[in-house]
């Protein structure tokens, strides 16, 4: 690795460092910090005078499942809680993706000790009555759609003088679902996150805690692709978000509940819910700002833009696979005036090392005179020591927001491009060897890496000869298993870059001479 490529390296990182420490978004606070401890204070103390649908009992009626089925999802419910038992996602590629996360959550449920009667006017809607032994009668109506939004509503009522209502709660969680080749990262993913009322797009990442749901639009669980979200509708009744987790390293979960009105005959709760994939234009089309849920990255704006055009090409070609490529070359030709100059940069440091060596050795006894003659050098030569990487730096943010975007869109999820490569979001493996995936995209940046490194190597010293080798193979390691949607980016980036080097390098002037002080 040349000493530019090793500055840019290093510049790179320490930019890195600084924005994560002075400008990444603030941790969202807990209801004590948003100076409304009273409101939730006293939400939670309403809501322990109340009887618990949990712990409370009633009529009761044979466990049975009900399924709703359309082109996009099928919901499995259970009347043992009037819950959802699976949510399964229909994909393009046929496979099915259950939302649920833990196969004995009841979600969306309430009491889920009894089990309730079930109506169903139509193949969309279910109606569940439960009646209790305390005088009171719950009925929660689910009104499913063809698409990803739906609505619940919950109402409970008096049946008997001097009963006291229950308290209405709804439920997402522990965690959301994915398929099996997101496991693994799974918990890691997952988030508790509240829309805020009062500041417009600001999605704020819940810790466990209670928190006023007056000051909150929604709130939901999420992963990479997946999302489960609970929209109160207008004086829908909530009045408190709950965040709960039983561990660090268990997903959190997500609830809403009310408090009761006193001396109230009856009291309705009700909201939308969404569960479904993040796929961008989609959440954006719903306007209710689900779409701020979609992780672009701490350069957000830029990869909100490259999905944008991205879908474009998308449009137009039908292809993703292409669509990145042409979106790739666009945004070379956008930042060729900085690649030009950087490279160009490069190109003199790299005539200038014999130079650079014999002052080396002339004056290894002087730093500060070494220090003196190296700047006359550049001085006289007109090279900037850093002009080679202070345009790569200008250029992070573009390539880091499109990266982001790149491995978090939800758009390449089972996307085909050409060949073997069937999926953007997944390692394009061609085959297993001993049950090793061979990933061949990885395989050919990294060869690209490699030639490219060599062509613009200056290195004289055995160190940095060695990390010119050590970057290609560390960089094909860390690619082997990301999504082919990004090494594609990366690859054809490559490319150009490559291309763009041998253009440039042989027409490059040569440097004049200069002679060294005896």
């Amino acid at each position: 690795m040349d000493k530019n490529t090793f500055f840019a390296i290093f510049l790179s990182t320490a930019f890195l460092i600084v924005w994560f420490m002075f400008f990444q978004p603030k941790p969202a606070k807990t209801p004590e910090q948003t100076g409304t401890p009273a409101a939730v204070t006293a939400v939670q103390q309403e809501l322990a005078k109340t009887p618990s649908l949990s712990r409370e009992a009633g009529n009761e009626f044979p466990e049975q499942e009900l399924t709703v089925e359309t082109d996009k999802y099928k919901a499995v419910f259970t009347n043992r809680g009037a819950a959802v038992k699976h949510w399964f996602l229909k994909e393009r590629s046929g496979a099915l993706v259950d939302l649920v996360h833990d196969a004995d959550s009841l979600e969306l449920g309430s009491f889920p000790g009894s089990t309730y009667e079930v109506q169903r006017p139509n193949p969309q809607t279910l109606i569940f009555t439960h009646t209790s032994l305390l005088g009171w009668k719950v009925t929660k109506t689910f009104e499913l759609s063809d698409d990803y939004l739906h609505k619940l509503t919950i109402r409970t009522e008096k049946i008997k003088s001097g009963a006291a209502l229950p308290v209405i709660d709804v439920a997402w969680g522990p965690g959301l679902g994915t398929d099996l080749k997101g496991q693994k990262d799974n918990e890691g993913q997952t988030r508790a996150l509240g829309f805020a009322a009062e500041r417009a797009a600001k999605l704020e990442k819940f810790k466990p805690g209670d928190y006023p749901a007056r000051a909150y639009l929604w709130a939901a669980v999420d992963n990479r692709y997946f999302l489960a979200a609970l929209i109160p509708l207008k004086d829908s009744g909530f009045s408190n978000i709950a965040v709960s987790r039983a561990s660090k390293k268990l997903p959190p979960s997500v609830s809403f509940s009310a408090a009761v009105p006193e001396k109230a005959e009856s009291q309705v709760c009700s909201a939308m819910f969404y569960l479904g994939p993040k796929g961008h234009e989609h959440l954006k089309s719903l306007h209710l700002g689900l779409e701020e849920t979609v992780d672009f990255g701490y350069f957000g704006f830029l990869g909100k833009i490259a999905l944008d055009v991205l879908n474009y090409f998308h449009r137009a070609t039908g292809n993703y696979g292409w669509a990145i490529i042409i979106l790739t070359v666009i945004l070379q030709i956008i930042v060729l005036p900085l690649t030009v100059k950087s490279f160009k940069a490069s190109a003199a440091m790299k005539q200038l090392q014999p130079l650079v060596k014999e002052l080396q050795e002339k004056f290894k006894a002087d730093p500060k005179r070494l220090n003196v003659e190296m700047l006359n050098l550049y001085k006289v030569h007109k090279v900037n020591p850093l002009g080679g990487c202070l345009p790569m730096l200008l250029q992070l943010p573009i390539f880091w927001a499109l990266f982001t975007t790149l491995r978090n869109a939800f758009e390449l999820r089972g996307a085909h491009w050409i060949f073997w490569i069937k999926d953007l979001s997944a390692p394009d493996a061609l085959m297993s060897i001993a049950g090793v995936p061979l990933n061949v995209l990885p395989l050919i940046m990294g060869v690209g890496m490699f030639f490219q490194q060599k062509m613009m190597s200056v290195a004289t010293d055995p160190a940095q000869a060695k990390m010119m080798y050590m970057m290609p193979v560390l960089f094909t390691f860390m690619f082997w298993n990301f999504p082919s949607g990004l090494v594609i980016y990366w690859l054809t980036n490559s490319l150009l870059t490559m291309a763009e080097q041998y253009v440039i390098m042989r027409n490059q002037p040569q440097l004049g001479a200069t002679t060294i002080v005896k």
